[in-house]
């Protein structure tokens, strides 16, 4: 099983404030997928896993309302944010969105 050790390092690079704690959240909401080196990476070249990441993890876990166009927006952002990143990892990816919505405390 994945620890939020193994990945604070790469969430601080983007969030320099972020907490074992948060991240830990995050890594037992992905729970078995992180064992699976592809399902543990976010591709932004992959339309069907961007409207994965819009329907489970914002839609879904955060409980977002907003329009479509609007949620995809944030996530080509944290794209772009990553973008210097070949391999994005989801939870990393994941921390980036739900506080860009600011919605951490609610993880």
């Amino acid at each position: 099983m994945a620890d939020a050790a193994d990945y604070i390092e790469n969430v601080q690079k983007y969030a320099p404030d972020a907490t074992l704690e948060t991240v830990a959240k995050i890594v037992k909401h992905l729970g078995i997928a992180l064992s699976s080196k592809d399902a543990s990476l976010v591709s932004c070249s992959d339309p069907s896993e961007l409207e994965r990441v819009r329907e489970s993890w914002l839609k879904k876990k955060l409980a977002l309302e907003q329009p479509d166009a609007e949620l995809d927006a944030s996530v080509s952002a944290i794209c772009s944010a990553m973008s210097a990143e070949h391999n994005k990892q989801r939870v990393t990816f994941y921390y980036l969105i739900a506080a860009h919505h600011g919605k951490l405390d609610s993880l």
